[in-house]
């Protein structure tokens, strides 16, 4: 029998770590003896960790790695994948959405020989804002980047440690786990699963942070905003150029007129303005490369539980 190791990024969840454990222990149980649920907090200041280590102490099978301070969960993901000893990995939230009596299902198809399984939401369980934000983002990103991420792609997943150790190679900083999937590559595949209500509390994933990773894995994977930059300020320099010459066509041979300095003042505005954008994207690039040459740690362990 193949180890599995549940990996549970944990922010802020006290309303949920127990009816959790309550639901996905039976279900490991049915499976066999051989599983680990691996906890990762990313600096809650909240019950949770409390939890986590009350019931760390009654199953050693039930693991934790506090983070010295939050740190995102991209990279607890990461180092749930580095310590945790399974053969197969499940990747999944603790807020129940993806429910965990489709475990089963997930190892059946990846016992197919799948190195990689995605769950696909049969229906995105969300507000109407977040369903359109979803919507134009995973859009944006397939069709600037060719990496053709599933569409309704949910949390819940599971490879193997062949994957898991190509996916503990990628050491840059910045770090879009949907994105490194995609480029790893290997055989994939996707099964449905019913999403579920939230089981309590609200989603510390708000939009400031959505934002934020759509600018990642668009800076990260792909150099969308420097060919529009290019693309714009090609553009701009000829209709700049055109216009100078229909000034001076209209001067010499039809109207004599004086520009005004209302329209010299804008002209200047918007040459700068417009400066100061490109430089801005080019300053976002080299400031990734900034930080990815300083080869900092992911991340910053405080303690282990049972690990």
């Amino acid at each position: 029998m193949k180890k599995l190791s549940l990996v549970i990024p944990v922010y802020f969840e006290e309303e949920c770590i127990t009816q959790f454990l309550n639901e996905v222990r039976p279900v490991l149980e049915s499976i066999g003896p051989s599983w680990e649920i691996v906890f990762i907090d990313d600096g809650s200041k909240d019950r949770t960790v409390e939890i986590i280590k009350e019931q760390a102490l009654l199953e050693n099978r039930i693991k934790l790695i506090e983070f010295s301070y939050n740190q995102g969960k991209q990279a607890a993901f990461s180092a749930g994948i580095k310590y945790a000893s399974g053969d197969y990995f499940i990747y999944m939230d603790s807020d129940l959405q993806d429910p965990p009596n489709e475990i089963p299902r997930f190892i059946e198809e990846i016992d197919k020989g799948y190195d990689l399984v995605f769950g696909i939401r049969r229906e995105k369980i969300d507000s109407l804002i977040n369903k359109i934000y979803s919507k134009i983002f995973w859009t944006t990103l397939n069709k600037f980047t060719g990496m053709e991420i599933p569409t309704g792609l949910a949390v819940m997943r599971i490879f193997n440690r062949q994957f898991a150790n190509k996916f503990l190679e990628y050491g840059e900083q910045n770090r879009f786990i949907e994105g490194i999937f995609m480029h790893i590559g290997m055989k994939r595949t996707e099964i449905e699963i019913t999403q579920r209500e939230r089981f309590a509390g609200k989603s510390k994933f708000n939009f400031r942070k959505k934002l934020q990773l759509a600018f990642d894995a668009i800076f990260d994977f792909s150099e969308l905003p420097l060919k529009f930059a290019v693309r714009l300020g090609t553009i701009l320099s000829l209709c700049g150029f055109l216009s100078l010459i229909i000034i001076l066509f209209l001067k010499l041979f039809v109207v004599d007129f004086a520009a005004g300095w209302p329209s010299i003042i804008s002209a200047i505005a918007l040459s700068l303005g417009l400066q100061l954008f490109f430089i801005g994207v080019a300053a976002i690039y080299i400031g990734k490369i900034y930080k990815e040459s300083k080869n900092r740690p992911l991340y910053s362990i405080k303690q282990f539980t049972n690990l």
